[in-house]
């Protein structure tokens, strides 16, 4: 819990340089202030050499200075042939033998840092990859150190040769923290790194730290929010859960005028290796495709395929937490999801009292995703770090050498965190079939970063969840209830007659529902369901709940469902004295 946020807060702290501001995560923005499309140079030192004049001029006085060398981190390791099938090669070759842990450990003055002396690690742009190629993309990267204990290898893939990117202490700023770089020359490294692209090179589009970690933003709002991880392994056990890792980068240098760019990454851990391939093509929505091929080591009882990873503290539907005064605090406020049989469904996140894990079972999920419905900022009223410009993020299966992805689970955790430093939602597919030492997995699809989705209901969604004590208002309470008004906008919704026999369809796992209405509301020209569930007098178990609008016998909205769990007795007794 912790680990995940504080990864999220460095990465964009550093791509900010400067500390995130008071109460929350700083806004997405780099330092980088080089101009795109810089020419070309001649053959260029090694990374992090020291610009020289020319012999020439300096013999004589009059001779005209030459240009200054390119300081621009390049490949210049040996070479290397290289192409995914090799990689996917190395990954069942980790996967065939036992793990090996890295053996590479921080210098005890950089594992010592504290936080503000690790900001200030920052890398000097005239460093970048691509820097002086005149390309469209460039990647920046950060320094090991504090919680990012051990180093990735990262490496040029030019004409199917790859060479990698040696680290040089010179292409960081030591100043501020209290280290020595000439200490640090062959004993440090690589944390992970960012992509920028041309349209605003102060700006990420995505970055890549920590773990198997990575995050990007849409370029309507170029905010930073949720995470997504290259797997998931035995998330919610009562045991530690696995976190693999990366372990090496390739970056393809991009065609000039590439409105994309091609990533891969070798990833391991105790439990699997793998392969992976992202391409990136920024814009207002961010698209990556990713390709990854999987191979455990041993039986994985809960594996995640494309696992989202954010915050929900409070909203409008879950005031549990609220001891803050802005209204509402999350990056993500429900879990959408389009199944197998076209179904949609939309689920409001909360923030439960205890761990709470649940599965919708599915065959051949078209998509989902962990989304920010809500971009009203006077429902936020947070002008730091602007909640409601948020990505939402959604996952589109791509089919697969056996078709789709067959039977499985979207898995939803929710974990109760007591403030919005804590990353404590996570999403992710489960596949049904067991997954066996010495398989291969073979996973593909496409993520959408940003505030517009690709795909969305033909009919009314659900705009907003609220609850509160049931009974009437003005009568004296006789026993408990909760109260829910949930509504919905869009589709057939805003075209129907105002006494339209619109009939609210309500199912409850247990316990009974009561007062159930639906009436059209002019404000948001949409409708509002209202009912109450009463709880059995001695059960305190989570109540399923699930919902929709129909008319005549027709859907005319997405399925909200929901999962309430009741008070305690005595906390109940107390509500209605």
């Amino acid at each position: 819990m912790v680990r995940r946020r504080e990864l999220l807060k460095t990465a964009l702290s550093l791509a900010a340089c400067r500390a995130p501001a008071a109460g929350g995560l700083s806004a997405l923005l780099a330092s980088a202030t080089a101009a795109p499309g810089a020419a070309a140079t001649p053959a260029a030192p090694p990374a992090g050499s020291p610009a020289t004049d020319s012999p020439a001029a300096a013999a004589s006085p009059t001779a005209a200075p030459a240009p200054a060398a390119s300081q621009a981190a390049s490949g210049t390791g040996p070479a290397k042939a290289f192409d995914y099938a090799w990689l996917k090669g190395q990954a069942r070759y980790l996967a065939n033998n036992p793990f090996q842990p890295s053996k590479e450990t921080l210098p005890p003055a950089m594992a010592a840092l504290g936080y503000d002396q690790y900001q200030s690690l920052r890398f000097k742009t005239d460093h970048s990859l691509w820097q002086d190629s005149g390309l469209e993309f460039r990647l920046a990267f950060f320094h090991v150190g504090r919680s990012f204990a051990q180093p990735v290898h990262l490496y040029e893939v030019v004409d199917g040769q790859a060479r990698e990117i040696l680290y040089d202490p010179a292409m960081f700023e030591f100043e501020k923290s209290g280290i020595d770089p000439n200490l640090m020359r062959d004993h440090a490294g690589f944390a992970g790194f960012r992509v920028q692209f041309v349209t605003d090179w102060r700006a990420d589009v995505a970055a890549f730290l920590g773990a198997a970690y990575f995050r990007a933003v849409g370029g309507d709002t170029r905010q930073y929010g949720l995470s997504a991880r290259a797997i998931a392994v035995d998330t919610a056990f009562p045991r530690p859960e696995e976190f693999p890792r990366f372990t090496s980068f390739w970056f393809e240098r991009p065609a000039k005028g590439a409105g994309s760019v091609q990533i891969y990454a070798l990833m391991d851990s105790p439990s699997i290796a793998g392969a992976l391939h992202f391409q990136i093509a920024p814009g207002g929505t961010t698209i990556m495709d990713v390709d990854s091929a999987l191979y455990p080591r041993k039986p994985i009882e809960r594996l995640g395929i494309a696992p989202l990873t954010s915050m929900f503290y409070y909203g409008e539907n879950d005031r549990r937490a609220v001891n803050d005064w802005r209204p509402e605090i999350h990056d993500s406020d429900g879990l959408s999801m389009w199944n197998g049989s076209g179904e949609w469904i939309w689920r409001p996140l909360t923030n439960p009292a205890t761990l709470r894990f649940n599965s919708y079972l599915d065959d051949n999920p078209r998509g989902f995703g962990l989304l920010q419905r809500d971009r009203n900022w006077d429902h936020y009223q947070d002008d730091g770090v602007y909640y409601d410009r948020r990505p939402s993020l959604w996952i589109e299966p791509k089919p697969g050498p056996k078709g789709g992805w067959g039977k499985g689970a979207v898995q939803l955790v929710e974990i109760p965190t007591v403030d919005e430093t804590f990353d404590n939602i996570v999403a992710f597919w489960n596949p049904a079939e067991k997954v066996l030492a010495g398989a291969e997995l073979l996973y593909a699809y496409r993520m959408y970063w940003g505030t517009h989705m690709p795909f969305s209901s033909a009919l009314a969604q659900v705009i907003a969840t609220r609850t509160g004590i049931g009974g009437t208002v003005g009568q004296k309470r006789q026993y408990y209830s909760w109260h829910f008004a949930v509504d919905f906008a869009g589709g057939e919704l805003g075209a129907l007659a105002k006494d339209a026999n619109v009939e609210a369809v309500i199912t409850a796992s247990h316990g009974t529902t009561e007062h159930v209405t639906a009436h059209y509301v002019a404000e948001f020209q949409g409708y509002r369901a209202l009912f109450d569930v009463r709880p059995a007098d001695d059960n305190v178990d989570p109540i399923d709940l699930r919902l929709f609008l129909r008319i005549d016998g027709k859907p005319l909205t997405e399925t909200w469902i929901y999962q309430w769990t009741p008070p305690s007795i005595k906390d109940r007794r107390a509500a209605i004295a």
